[in-house]
Formats: structure tokens, sequence, C-alpha cells
């Protein structure tokens, strides 16, 4: 099951998931607040976006799953895997944090980026968000990305609304000292250009959850499962099929 980060939906992805649908039955959820799903008035909390993954799983009829979690998604991964263990197989991690004051904070890149965009018009905004999230290496060597991510931005972004409720979940999310009790295999991923979660979070989860094993990928940014999902697949693949 994947769960996607901050105002991205089920088709939010890139290649990753069709990648993996060639081994493993592929579950792809909306948050509240994106997509296809209601948009309550916020703000949410991690305990209901969890909750809500969980429902997901029992529409579906799934026991227990891998979970792949980027981002906000990292977050609410973190939190079904420690308040529901039972439902989750193997855990993956990506671009994501522990989050609350032991956490490395947001790169000032990213905190003005995340502060100019609600004041700015939604395509100024979104192509700002967009560019960010991708980083240098792609706005650089891969033009075709960034207008590629940002047309889908442009079709299936939220309101603002809907993006500072979502936001206001990930402010809260606190699992530094919780992390410890997280049981299930876990694979941690994370960017080393990331300029939305500093990577040192990576590092820091893969050193607080028993065993869990951490793939650095140098020289992109936060929303490296689109700029290399045919990387990240066997390195996925292997982990869950071990």
């Amino acid at each position: 099951m994947f769960i996607h980060g901050l105002a991205y939906d089920r088709r939010g992805w890139g290649p990753l998931p069709v990648q993996l649908a060639r081994d493993f039955h592929v579950v792809l959820v909306d948050n509240r607040g994106v997509g296809d799903s209601d948009v309550p008035e916020g703000p949410y909390s991690m305990e209901q976006l969890a909750a809500d993954a969980v429902a997901v799983l029992d529409a579906a009829g799934i026991e227990s799953a891998h979970i792949f979690g980027v981002s906000l998604g990292g977050f609410i991964a973190q939190e079904i895997a420690l308040t529901h263990p039972e439902r989750v197989h193997k855990l993956v991690l990506c671009a994501t944090s522990p989050g609350g004051g032991n956490a490395f904070p947001m790169p000032e890149r990213g905190v003005d980026a995340f502060t100019r965009f609600p004041s700015l018009d939604r395509e100024a905004g979104l192509r700002l968000m967009v560019e960010n999230s991708l980083g240098d290496h792609a706005v650089r060597e891969r033009p075709e990305l960034v207008e590629k991510v940002y047309a889908y931005r442009l079709e299936r972004a939220p309101s603002v609304d809907a993006w500072q409720a979502q936001f206001a979940a990930s402010r809260g999310h606190d699992a530094y000292e919780r992390i410890p009790a997280i049981s299930a295999p876990t694979l941690v991923i994370h960017a080393l250009a990331d300029t939305v979660i500093d990577a040192r979070n990576g590092e820091l989860l893969a050193e607080r959850i028993p065993g869990a094993r951490l793939e650095l990928i140098p020289d992109r940014g936060h929303l490296v499962m689109w700029q290399e999902g045919e990387r990240l697949a066997p390195i996925v693949r292997d982990f869950l099929h071990g």
C-alpha cells in the first residue's frame, strides 16, 4: 500500500507503483483532502490519517500489507506500524522523518518555499513547490520531468485549505520516542539533496528503528520516487522479497 505525502494523491507517484505491480498487488491511497477522498474541515491529525489508511485495508479485505510511505505518508506509515503492528508486514519509509523537536528541521530553502506558497497565485505557487521538491538536478537535467510533475499538480492539486489541513497533521507528528517499538522490518530511503525533509532524518530513522536498512540516493530531491522510480524498484522489490 502506497501512502503519499502532503497534497499528493494516488496518481502522484511516477513510475514506481507500476514497476512494483509486476510482483505485488498494489493499493494506492488518497489521503483525506486530496484526490477522490472527502475534504472534511481541518486541521487533520496523524491519528485520523492513519485510521483512514487502515480503513482502506479493511475495505480491500487486506489483513496485512507492505506499507510504503513518503514524506507525510511516511509519518502516517510510522503511526500505522506503531498502533496497528499486525497490519504491517514490511515498512518502507521514503523522504520522511520521526518528527518533533529531535528531528532535523526543514532546510532553509524549503522553509522559504513553504512560506511563500500560500501567498502566490496557484500556477506560480505550484511551480515553486514542484521545483523545490524535485531539486536542482531535475530542474537542470530533466526539464521534461519538471513539466510532467507540474502538469500533474495543476490537474490534481487540492485547495489551499486542504493543503493547510494536511500540513497541520504533519506539524503535529512526533514519533521520535516511539519508533524504537516498530517491529516490522524497515527500509529507509532518503535522497541527499532533499530540501523538504533534511536527509539526516533518514539516518535518524534508521538508527532508531531496530534493524532498519538505509539507502541514500545522491544528488536527488524530495520527489526521488518520480526521479528514480526505475532505480528504486529493484531495491524495494528485493527488500520486500527478502
